[in-house]
């Protein structure tokens, strides 16, 4: 392909923060359509159809079927997961002009039941997977970052079908094994995957891939001395409480206006984890208040209050008709008509400042062990925290990282199976729900994700299994004849040799060619010009700088398509091998 040929402008400005929708917008990759919503130019379309080639490959490597899924689907569909009402307003949803409630799809775990109903009615059809690479729409309210987190957008979706939990996480170990693969053949094998947490999805085990970057979204929970790994949603927090040689007796103290942890821990002199701190939510179902008492230096981890509520929550808005001082609220004599919950960075913790539940007043010598009820239950409701213990090798080395998630997998069990009826035979005829796996991508976060890992000051670097462009040829001075017939002519043979060539004899300068070849990011550039023809030769370079001199002109071709492959075999030794 010709740069003079493709739409789209590219600039030298710098347009956004995060370099992945700075670069790709500068570059002509992608245009801004609505919140959260892209139109690709052709960069990012045949970088978008390299990858989707090899997630079709790595999907049907493990016995996948590819079907298509409808975008538009019935709210009865969802209903009888119990979705339709439980998932908030991510879900889009509207009436056709019949009346009837309609969804716009935001996963396909209901569509793939119904689809696989009634027609895997014995156990001689198990196990399968179907997928599919489809358009998603979720409304997202915080969607940022070009496309790391957008509205709408492209999704590898797979579904996998067992009789048993055991051919569940057989599968499951293949599954992973092919994400693995994926990752490194589109140049990414940094991704770790997580222990996460399976949220509106469903099932008990859920990983999470991650591409570790510091403008990830997620928190990354990471032990390097024995390899721990989890989203910080998921991880358990262990905290060790040292206790104090002598317990002192609870005393009021009169702390004033002073209401937050820090405030009061100044005015008493004392750290942080020396306190007992407060925390009010509210059950999104009925507004009823939930109480949490955890050590004050400690955060309540929300996914973890929700999971254990089985209850979407939100901040407390108004406390009042909680029966609750605020600013003071301690566990000693309190009275509320809330749920009181106790986490476990309070176990062991001797001598804390707490509320005392009147205004104006902490108490001092609070020690949970002595002053609660002794059948007080204490769960695990905080956030890990960097140097915190690890929930496996027990050092005090946990490191907490930010990170993009670029795929998940879920063993989902029977939620979906049971809830909407689907059953198989057994040999022995009993009618059994059959189990179920979970396994997706998103496309355009993977597209983004790799930018912000291969990429410098001046363009993206692409990897030579995805780039849009394998090779860019920059003729420079192509009004010159014999530079426009040279650069003709290495183009047509690699054409003819199967490469992805983009070629550039626009009449411009140098400087910018080479500006426009940089936002192009084609992993191997070969530049003809006066100069190198007056030498009998071509200039063969790589866009990262990691090789570059001259080649002979009767040898080109073959000497980029040596570079290919030595491209290629150099990605293709970190593809582990597959299950």
């Amino acid at each position: 392909m010709k740069v003079r040929n493709i739409l789209g402008d590219r600039f030298k400005e710098r347009a956004f923060d995060i370099e992945s929708q700075n670069l790709m917008t500068r570059g002509g990759y992608m245009k801004l359509v609505g919140n959260g919503i892209y139109s690709l130019f052709t960069p990012a379309k045949r970088i978008q159809n390299k990858i989707e080639a090899i997630l079709r490959e790595e999907m049907d490597a493990i016995d996948g079927q590819e079907v298509l899924f409808p975008v538009v689907m019935p709210a009865s569909l969802w209903q009888s997961s119990g979705r339709f009402e439980s998932i908030g307003k991510e879900l889009l949803r509207f009436k056709d002009r019949s009346g009837a409630d309609m969804v716009l799809g935001m996963t396909h775990e209901e569509a793939a039941v119904q689809l696989a109903m009634n027609v895997a009615g014995t156990y001689q059809k198990y196990p399968f997977m179907i997928y599919q690479i489809q358009t998603k729409f979720r409304d997202e309210p915080r969607a940022r970052g070009g496309l790391i987190r957008v509205r709408e957008f492209t999704m590898k979706d797979a579904y996998s079908f067992h009789t048993s939990q055991e051919d569940l996480e057989r599968y499951y170990e293949r599954a992973y094994r092919a994400y693995e693969r994926i990752y490194a053949r589109a140049g990414v094998p940094e991704v770790i995957a997580v222990k996460s947490d399976s949220g509106m999805m469903g099932g008990k085990v859920s990983h999470e891939f991650m591409l570790l970057t510091d403008i990830g979204e997620d928190s990354i929970v990471i032990c390097p001395e024995c390899g721990f790994r989890s989203n910080m949603e998921a991880c358990e927090a262990i905290t060790e409480n040292a206790a104090d040689p002598e317990l002192k007796p609870l005393e009021e103290v009169f702390t004033g206006e002073a209401k937050t942890i820090d405030e009061v821990g100044e005015m008493l002199n004392v750290p942080n984890e020396k306190t007992c701190k407060a925390v009010v939510y509210q059950r999104n179902s009925d507004d009823s208040y939930v109480l949490i008492f955890c050590r004050g230096d400690r955060e309540i981890n929300e996914t973890k209050l929700t999971n254990y509520l089985k209850s979407e929550i939100h901040p407390a808005l108004d406390i009042e008709n909680a029966n609750l001082a605020a600013g003071n609220i301690g566990p000693v004599g309190l009275s509320t008509n809330a749920t009181v919950l106790f986490d476990r960075s309070l176990v062991g913790a001797t001598n804390l400042v707490c509320g005392a539940n009147k205004a104006e007043y902490h108490l001092s010598g609070f020690t949970p062990a002595r002053d609660l009820p002794e059948d007080t239950l204490f769960i695990d409701l905080t956030k890990a925290v960097q140097g915190g213990v690890c929930p496996v090798c027990g050092k005090h080395a946990l490191r907490v990282r930010r990170g993009i998630e670029v795929g998940n997998i879920f063993q989902l069990g029977k939620r979906y199976t049971e809830a909407m009826g689907m059953t198989y035979d057994t040999e022995t005829g009993e009618r059994r729900n059959p189990i179920m796996g979970c396994y997706g991508i998103g496309v355009g976060r993977l597209i983004a994700s790799i930018c912000e890992e291969h990429h410098d000051d001046y363009g993206p670097i692409w990897p030579i299994s995805i780039a849009p462009w394998q090779v860019e040829i920059c003729a420079l001075r192509a009004n010159d004849e014999q530079v426009k017939a040279a650069a003709d002519m290495l183009y047509k043979e690699l054409e003819d040799a199967g490469v992805d060539v983009l070629y550039d004899d626009r009449s411009v300068s140098a400087g910018f060619m080479f500006s426009d070849a940089d936002l192009f990011g084609s992993p191997i550039r070969v530049v003809i010009s006066p100069k190198t023809l007056a030498r009998g030769c071509f200039e063969l370079g790589s866009r990262d700088k990691s090789f570059g001199g001259d080649i002979a002109i009767d040898t080109a071709k073959e000497a980029v398509l040596d570079k290919i492959r030595e491209l290629t075999e150099a990605l293709n030794a970190k593809v582990p091998e597959r299950l």
